[in-house]
């Protein structure tokens, strides 16, 4: 019988700090959004995890070494046709910047101890 080898699991606030900060194409937090702060702050816990499914499928998609430019077409098309967004001039630089800061964080993803534990 083969073993399979422990999958990592992503560290979730880190990618929503990725994501809160480049993406946010509804743009709820921020300068100019409508709500000011982080994304975790108190006021903002009710909708911290909207861009969640977008984001763990985009860091998926890149740990499994699909293209950089589908991922980013990925999420181009998450803001435009899943979100039903009008495409911003901004688009296609805030995807980049999200493949971007996924691909460079080396703390991202976290890996199970000997006994499949995750820390």
């Amino acid at each position: 019988m083969t073993k399979l080898s422990p999958q990592p699991r992503v560290k979730l606030s880190r990618l929503r700090d990725i994501g809160w900060a480049s993406w946010d194409p509804m743009g709820l937090l921020g300068p100019g959004g409508l709500h000011p702060g982080k994304w975790d702050d108190d006021a903002n816990l009710p909708f911290a995890d909207e861009y969640d499914s977008y984001l763990v499928s985009a860091a998926s998609q890149l740990r499994r070494n699909v293209p950089r430019e589908q991922v980013v077409d990925y999420l181009v098309q998450a803001e435009t046709q899943d979100m039903c967004l009008p495409k911003t001039p901004t688009a296609q630089t805030r995807a980049e910047a999200v493949v971007a800061a996924i691909l460079a964080d080396r703390k991202l993803w976290t890996w199970p101890d000997e006994q499949g534990r995750f820390g």
